[in-house]
């Protein structure tokens, strides 16, 4: 065994010691293809979604050099048709790129040497095995003559292919290399089918649609906007949250709330693998987005924008704010060009933030959102030391609107919602209860880091409330406001005691302030009432 070629079980053995979550179906969805104009298979999802995981596993499935039954005929793979046809039956080339890449920086090598460096490490390790095909010096005729020795095809499983390319983005003749030797493995009638019974390859872009990536065009892609028979497998599913929360003693209801918000096929939720198996392990829910050196700082993407895409003013900090107001955004994904550099609009770096799991991806509605807690704040980050100006304009405003509401200053609240309704993010006109709605969100906005925010449905009756009820680990009162037109303010707070919000507020008990606004068309001016009550 060797560690890019056929790299053994043991790796996923450790795996399954500790707690494993079934995702063996993998396998069977990859059988199916193996030896098929399909084989070729390229997966592209966000860090923390278990890539290495499942390449590990596929590992251990198909090397030829180990028998892997005693870890896989338990799990499900077992129960398919095709599972003793495939298990154990292939030459395994494992390649973890960034780690690769990682091993090279290390020993000081450049990085314009990864293909030449891969092809050579790869060659050295099929002569180890077979010292007979010492006089074979290019690594694709080596690969050719061990297939034939050994009269088993490959699986190819590489991780992270596109690391290289993210790395070298300003080096054609890095990327050019590179995807050369690709093209010799995936591209090449005289090799491909002769030696490849399959690949399997992760990233976390697809790949590019200018034709600069034309050696993997062959792959089919599953990428996180569309995965389809590939979605079960890019987090984990309800039911399996559900199961690991009920062994585990936990709040399911916690989890989904941290974790869930990435939706699929049929309206299908996935959790973030990572964060759960972490909340699991200690016992403990929360943010562990950060706590991975992968985690790309959300404000370096959006800072792209600064100056507007094109030299255009931007639109992107008023969607920012948007999102993190609770909303959803439509957005034309098809236009990314599947990279980190060339942004031709706020949709493209807002679909950058779907493919790097900061944004979920609705392909019904083609809308993204902020997919839950975790991801949230996150972007609350943003709120915290905010680099554009109309952004920092807004919170100041918000957190002075927030302080005069708790003081029961109406007067200053009705003038604060009115300068709010004039920045780019509040709707300027109140033609329905949703416009209503977003105001009173946008300027409660410094209320996300200490509130849960809770939205009763429309009602059709020419009014619009949000609950904010406190976080546990906060002394602040609950809140509870209203917004009506051609009205009274007073009429607002008569219609919040009138419906008294039992099912909201159950669980509540303490402090409540009741924020009554009436927004008069005619003159153009708010006014706002405020009372207090025990609950």
């Amino acid at each position: 065994m060797g560690t890019y070629l056929n790299p053994g079980n043991s790796s996923f053995k450790r795996i399954i010691k500790s707690d494993y979550v079934d995702k063996t179906g993998l396998i069977s969805v990859i059988n199916e293809r193996v030896d098929t104009e399909d084989s070729l298979i390229c997966v592209s999802r966000p860090r923390r979604f278990g890539k290495s995981y499942a390449a590990r596993m596929l590992c251990a499935y198909y090397d030829c050099t180990c028998d892997s039954h005693e870890l896989f005929d338990k799990y499900t793979v077992a129960e398919s048709e095709n599972y003793e046809e495939h298990i154990n039956k292939y030459n395994v080339i494992y390649l973890d790129v960034a780690s690769f890449l990682s091993e090279l920086k290390r020993q000081n090598h450049s990085i314009k040497d990864v293909a030449n460096d891969i092809a050579q490490t790869i060659r050295t390790e099929v002569i180890t095995d077979r010292p007979e095909l010492a006089s074979v010096t290019r690594v694709s005729e080596c690969l050719r003559k061990y297939v034939e020795l050994t009269g088993k095809k490959f699986i190819f499983i590489i991780d992270e292919w596109d690391v290289v390319i993210r790395e070298a983005k300003d080096d054609n003749t890095t990327q050019t290399a590179y995807l050369n030797l690709l093209r010799e493995w995936f591209k090449n009638g005289n090799f491909t089918v002769d030696v490849v019974a399959a690949a399997y390859m992760t990233g976390i872009l697809p790949i590019k649609k200018d034709g600069s990536q034309s050696a993997i065009s062959d792959f089919k892609e599953y990428p996180i906007l569309n995965p389809r028979m590939f979605a079960e497998y890019t987090g984990f599913t309800e039911q399996e949250v559900r199961d690991l929360c009920r062994e585990k003693g936990m709040d399911y209801n916690e989890a989904k709330k941290w974790y869930d918000g990435y939706t699929f096929n049929k309206g299908q939720s996935i959790y973030n693998p990572f964060s759960v198996m972490m909340a699991v392990k200690n016992q403990e829910f929360g943010s562990y987005w950060k706590q991975t050196s992968a985690a790309d700082p959300l404000l370096s993407f959006i800072d792209i924008d600064i100056h507007g895409a094109n030299g255009k003013d931007s639109q992107l900090g008023a969607d920012i704010v948007k999102l993190i107001a609770g909303e959803q955004l439509e957005v034309e994904v098809s236009r990314f060009n599947n990279d980190f550099q060339s942004f031709n609009s706020e949709d493209d770096i807002l679909t950058l933030l779907v493919h790097l799991g900061y944004l979920a991806y609705d392909k019904t509605t083609k809308r993204v959102r902020i997919p839950n807690e975790e991801v949230r704040l996150e972007f609350h980050d943003l709120l915290k030391e905010p680099k554009h100006t109309n952004l920092s304009d807004l919170i100041v405003q918000s957190k002075k609107l927030f302080a005069d509401t708790l003081a029961g200053n109406g007067e200053a609240v009705a003038e604060a919602i009115r300068k709010i309704r004039e920045t780019n993010y509040a709707p300027t006109h109140y033609n329905n209860e949703q416009s209503l709605r977003y105001a009173i969100k946008f300027a409660y906005i410094v209320c996300v880091d200490s509130y849960m925010k809770v939205e009763e449905l429309p009602s059709g009756k020419g009014y619009a409330d949000v609950v904010y009820i406190p976080k546990s680990n906060t002394a602040l009162p609950a809140l509870v406001i209203e917004l009506k037109w051609e009205e009274t303010a007073e009429a607002a707070i008569d219609q919040i005691k009138a419906r008294r919000y039992h099912s909201v507020l159950q669980d509540y008990f303490g402090e409540i302030v009741l924020v009554g606004i009436n927004y008069n068309s005619k003159t153009n001016e708010h006014t706002c009432t405020i009372e207090r009550v025990e609950k």
